[in-house]
């Protein structure tokens, strides 16, 4: 199935078809997993957008998928937590969960978080210290320049 606008094509794969300057170029558009969960690619790392309420039912839809992009050797994943409207134990559970799996694979994982509960939250727990949240994604990618720092 082809959607078509007066500047784009999308498949049913989710690839875009877009006219740059003549050319035809053919990319990847995140498109959700679940309800509440994103993933796209960004300069070699996989991102993960949770989104909404991350409860025991997000949690439940998410750590399925969250195990599989963390079972490699050597992954690079960051988490993005600025679409977060809610955020409970079962999200911690879900970043713990997440650290561990990287760390066992010799991979690497940073935070996006910029929300001052879910940053208390963090803080309270402890886990603000084995996993420092960036305040946006260019410094959790590590990109010269980004503003980073940790809460």
């Amino acid at each position: 199935m082809l959607e078509f606008t007066p500047s784009r094509v999308t498949c049913r794969a989710g690839n875009v078809v877009k006219h740059a300057g003549g050319d035809v170029v053919v990319g990847q558009e995140a498109a959700p997993l679940t309800r509440h969960l994103r993933v796209h690619q960004d300069g070699g790392h996989t991102v993960l957008e949770f989104r909404g309420e991350i409860d025991i039912a997000a949690a439940a839809e998410i750590g399925p998928h969250l195990d599989a992009l963390t079972g490699h050797p050597g992954c690079r994943i960051v988490i993005d937590l600025r679409p977060v409207e809610f955020f409970d134990c079962s999200g911690l559970r879900l970043l713990h969960r997440a650290r561990h799996r990287v760390h066992v694979h010799g991979g690497r994982l940073a935070l996006v978080c910029a929300h001052p509960l879910t940053l208390r939250i963090l803080r309270i727990t402890g886990l603000s210290r084995l996993l420092p949240p960036q305040p946006t994604l260019e410094a959790a990618l590590g990109r010269p320049g980004a503003a980073s720092g940790s809460h």
